[in-house]
């Protein structure tokens, strides 16, 4: 099958390349590769109609882009594509996030292999980034987690390698839910409860570190309840937001009864990592 391949160029600002995603997956587009600086999409042919051309070119699409084009990409190429665009992660020297086609390195520590479909979080990102550092820098043996807004299990993933455990993977996203379960069993099958859902399944549920790689927006209305899940000495790892959201983010954490302890930012991107008050 041929497939239609869309390379853009976002604009800088809040989340635009999670809603360029987000707004080409609602019209059909069912595979992404994020770069440094631009997202590239994939729709098979057959299935790019006249309806999704008119949609990428209305004026509150092209507002979010500096540039975009198209290209066909023939059957026969199309593995190739994929491993031409999808590079290998190293986080931190000891962890490094590969696709099935790339080969495992000796002496890597943590190594994750995560099917490169249109679920965030592949490590090429930011967010994602920071919040690996974070689990790399943090005590995990043992310790029940909860990664809100799994994406495609990266985090739940590298937290269950660390020995982290139990772990649970919550995503609102179906088929961010299948991929998480497809990595989950290329890596560490059995031992990661992955759910598709929101915050509304979190009620009676309690854990020791709870992750958040979301949106400012979910975490601002969400925040509270994951302070309600945290149980005593735990902590709440956030990001998906930019620095100057910060101040934002810790206001509603501090109102909820949490304090911050430190974060992290690069190229903008903010992760912050928050504890109870008063322990």
């Amino acid at each position: 099958m041929d497939y239609l391949e869309l390379c853009c160029v976002p604009h800088a600002g809040q989340h635009i390349t999670e809603l360029l995603i987000a707004r080409l997956a609602e019209i059909g587009f069912e595979s992404f590769v994020e770069g440094e600086t631009e997202l590239c999409a994939y729709i098979p042919i057959v299935d790019f109609t006249e309806q999704i051309k008119a949609q990428l070119s209305t004026s509150d699409f092209k507002k979010l882009l500096i540039s975009s084009e198209t290209k066909r990409i023939p059957d026969q190429n199309w593995n190739a594509v994929w491993e031409s665009a999808y590079e290998p992660v190293t986080i931190a020297e000891n962890c490094r996030v590969r696709a099935p086609f790339h080969d495992k390195l000796p002496g890597i520590e943590f190594d994750i292999m995560i099917e490169p479909k249109m679920s965030f979080g592949t490590a090429h990102h930011e967010t994602t980034q920071l919040m690996m550092k974070y689990l790399l820098e943090t005590e995990l043996t043992h310790k029940s987690l909860l990664d809100m807004g799994s994406g495609t299990g990266i985090l739940a993933i590298l937290a269950c390698l660390k020995g982290a455990g139990p772990v649970t993977a919550i995503d609102n996203d179906e088929w961010a839910f299948n991929n998480a379960v497809e990595n989950v069993n290329n890596n560490k099958p059995g031992l990661i409860q992955v759910l598709l859902g929101d915050s509304s399944l979190l009620e009676d549920r309690h854990f020791e570190v709870i992750l958040a790689n979301i949106n400012r927006n979910i975490l601002l209305k969400d925040i509270p309840v994951y302070r309600e899940c945290l149980m005593p000495k735990g902590i709440l790892i956030l990001s998906g937001f930019y620095e100057e959201d910060l101040t934002m983010i810790t206001q509603k954490a501090i109102e909820s009864g949490l304090s911050l302890v430190s974060s992290k930012t690069e190229n903008r991107w903010t992760a912050a990592c928050y504890c109870v008050s008063g322990e």
